[in-house]
């Protein structure tokens, strides 16, 4: 492993410089400094999600290629089974070091981060050391099977997890994202020691991986501290895998999914379905930016939509409208507890039909794209955000330091065209959680 020189990202508008090391052979380094900052922060993140559970390797044959499709659960699972080694548990390791570490899969990654004050070059080391080496066996395998299966159960009585799943299954007949991230009793039962090893060594390749720190560090010590660390183990040659997501119809499944749970009032949820199958960088991120900018527009707590339903006691403070655009897949998501779930969807719909009736107003479009730029720079005062945020918009291949720049570039034509286009009747669904009988 050779390092190499820094190439500095900058922003004049944040005023912030972050340390890029593309390390030969990967993973890519990101350092930013935050000089007089107690706390330290790092991140280890792989780009294998729930959703990425079919794709293609190079086969034996060398220009063949070889089909691999997973059950339903394994980015969540191995994520569980990294933190158990040789050694034990890798928790109680960090705890001796004063530490604070933790792990989450997403849809499209999975992130293994810590958080210390002191010692937190030992902690990286051992960040860096149990997520290179696996471990598993198939007495280890099956006990976590067990583990995650109360896990599924757990969330299967959760109303707002629930109320989220069944609006992407709502949504979307075919694409992954309309399955749990933890999979369900029947996926996690085919998972094995062996098929655990197969996908950590597809998509744990650091070519396929970023390492963020953030804090009172030096980049250099810290470029120092994880080539060394990489330089003594030998990675075989990275087999580029090409992710194969299902061909998704831009109508949505369902129009309405509803179930019943322990709620004290119902929980609802209305999405609309982006229709591109593909889309990445600065594109994807001008929609998301557009979309969020529509989004506040209307129901916005400012706005006079917000303002009344909130009065009519149909929403409240939680009530929340926002935006998720990956490379695959895209949704607008409104919703929170209602006492009235039918009148509420029938508002939110007539609100939109008349915000398009009325057309956009200039003074709301301008300050709410002040107010987005306001609360990204504010963000910048949490270290998780930045580095979270950072690695999660690498892998969409978006630079998080043009964030501001596109939004700046945003016109109301845009925001027009996303309105149009995004917000239409027949790509919306609703999910509701409704009180036991």
């Amino acid at each position: 492993m050779v390092k190499t020189q820094w190439q500095i990202k900058t922003n004049g508008t944040i005023d912030e410089k972050i340390y890029y090391a593309p390390l030969e052979g990967g993973p890519e380094l990101y350092v930013l400094p935050r000089k007089g900052y107690n706390k330290k922060y790092a991140i280890f993140s792989t780009r294998f999600g729930s959703i990425d559970n079919a794709f293609l390797v190079p086969g034996s044959g060398g220009n063949d290629q070889e089909e691999i499709v997973l059950p339903d659960g394994v980015a969540h699972f191995l994520e569980h089974k990294l933190f158990d080694d040789e050694e034990g548990n890798v928790f109680d390791r960090f705890a001796a070091y004063g530490a604070s570490a933790n792990a989450f899969t997403s849809f499209t990654h999975t992130t293994y981060l810590f958080s210390s004050t002191d010692y937190f070059n030992e902690n990286l080391k051992l960040l860096i050391n149990f997520v290179q080496s696996p471990y598993f066996t198939e007495e280890s395998v099956a006990k976590e099977q067990g583990i995650i299966q109360q896990e599924i159960r757990m969330y299967q009585d959760n109303p707002d997890w629930r109320v989220y799943f069944n609006l992407l299954k709502a949504l979307y007949e075919r694409h992954p994202v309309r399955n749990d991230i933890a999979g369900d009793f029947e996926s996690i039962g085919k998972i094995t020691k062996d098929l655990l090893y197969q996908c950590y060594n597809t998509f744990y390749h650091p070519r396929n991986m970023a390492i963020f720190v953030t804090g009172d560090v030096s980049p250099d010590e810290i470029l120092e501290l994880v080539a060394e660390n990489l330089s003594k183990r030998a990675f075989p040659p990275f087999k580029e895998m090409q992710r194969l997501y299902p061909q998704e119809k831009a109508a949505v499944k369902e129009k309405k999914v509803t179930q019943e749970l322990a709620v004290s009032q119902p929980v609802f949820n209305m999405g609309f379905k982006d229709t591109y199958t593909e889309l990445e960088g600065r594109e994807l991120l001008s929609r998301e930016l557009a979309t969020e900018l529509l989004l506040e527009m209307i129901f916005g707590k400012s706005e006079p939509l917000y303002t009344r339903l909130y009065e009519e006691g149909l929403i409240d403070e939680h009530f929340s409208a926002g935006y998720t655009g990956e490379c695959s897949y895209g949704y607008t998501l409104l919703g929170g507890r209602t006492k009235d779930p039918d009148r509420l969807h029938a508002e939110l719909l007539e609100g939109i039909a008349r915000f398009k009736k009325d057309g956009l107003d200039m003074e709301s479009f301008t300050r709410h794209k002040r107010k987005m730029r306001g609360e990204f720079l504010r963000s910048f005062n949490s270290l998780e955000f930045i580095a979270n945020n950072y690695l999660a918009y690498r892998f969409r291949g978006i630079e998080f330091f043009e964030i501001l720049d596109v939004l700046e570039e945003i016109t109301p034509d845009e925001i027009e065209k996303r309105l149009q286009e995004h917000l239409r009747e027949e790509l919306h669904a609703v999910s509701i959680i409704y009180p036991f009988k």
